[in-house]
Formats: C-alpha cells, structure tokens, sequence
C-alpha cells in the first residue's frame, strides 16, 4: 500500500471524526478567533482568504467578521478546474457566495482578484510538523506553492484540536505555518522539515 492509499483511508476516518467533533463544539469558531487574534502576525490592512465551511468543518466566519470589523479586506476562494490552483477574490461585505464547484459556497466569478497574506486552510486533519491532510484534489497544495514562489503567504489550517493525527506526505504537501484550533494556536518552522 502507498500513500495515497494511506491518505483514502485516512480521510474517510478523519471525515467522521471531524463530524463528531463539530457535533460537540458548540463554542468552538469563538475560540477559534480569539486564538487566531492573540498568536497570527498581521499587518495592518492585510488580504486574508477564507472559506466557507461545510460537512463539519471548523467554521473560519466568525474569525472573518472580526478580521473585518478591524480593518482587514476579506477574500474567498474560487475553484478553477481539476488541476488548476484556486484564485482569491474580494469579499465585499454583504455580498453572498456563489455555489460553485463540488457544491462549494465561494467566491463569484465577478468579484475582483486578490492576492492574499494570509490563507485560512479548511482540512480533515494535521500533524505537529505542519503537515494536512486535504480532500484529495490537491487545490491547496498548488495553490500554497503558487503563492509562496510570488511572495510571503501565511498559510494558517482551521481546525478542531482533536483533528491532530498522523499525516502521511510527500514533497508534493504544502506544509501549514500555522494551525488554529479551539484550544490553542501552534506555529510551524516551515523551512527545517
């Protein structure tokens, strides 16, 4: 068995376990933010992209509410096609996401590009070196990558802490910088792994 058999088996484990999970977090996404806001450097006016969660991901909105109401410009993720990387658009207030691809709540295909700071990473799980485990499609993978051979890019996984396992990876995963949970924030050394 290799590691993308590894990873289908993990991730169907992981998807039932982040359900339970969200099932029994109720006050979790306020965490969340209060945890983000006290360990993420930021600077002033920063682009941040989010997402919008489904099937019991950690919910990254009411982090995004705050980083709005301090100044921060807000963009949402778009999928482009089957591997292609993701493209970040502006999230006016008020506007609501489209259905898009994989019945995903993102950005319109009219809203302005952006190029972020700092991305907000949904996963099914992570390890303590920084390592995810995604859907499968790679979106974020090559997305981080794009991102990182243009310039500095935080890229911060949004989770429940009971998503921490053992990740199998390879030279193809980004890694995470930072991770953001309920209980705690933890930063990544992403150049000495």
């Amino acid at each position: 068995m290799g590691i993308a058999d590894d990873k289908k088996q993990l991730r169907q484990d992981a998807q039932l376990l982040r359900m339970k999970l969200a099932c029994s977090a109720s006050n979790a996404a306020s965490q969340i933010a209060e945890n983000f806001f006290r360990a993420i450097p930021m600077a002033a006016r920063s682009v941040i992209a989010g997402y919008v969660p489904m099937r019991g991901e950690a919910d990254p909105l009411p982090l995004m509410n705050r980083l709005r109401a301090a100044g921060q410009t807000l963009a949402l993720a778009r999928v482009n096609g089957k591997g292609l990387p993701l493209s970040f658009h502006l999230w006016r207030e008020g506007v609501e996401p489209v259905e898009g691809t994989f019945v995903l709540r993102e950005a319109g295909p009219d809203w302005p590009l952006a190029t972020p700071q700092i991305v907000l990473v949904p996963l099914l799980g992570f390890e303590a070196q920084g390592h995810r485990l995604g859907y499968g499609g790679g979106f974020y993978d090559r997305t981080l990558r794009v991102l990182r051979e243009n310039g500095p890019v935080l890229a911060v996984g949004i989770a429940f802490s009971g998503q921490e396992m053992v990740v199998p990876h390879d030279e193809s995963d980004e890694r995470l910088d930072w991770i953001v949970t309920e209980k705690f924030a933890r930063g990544f050394d992403r150049l000495s792994h």
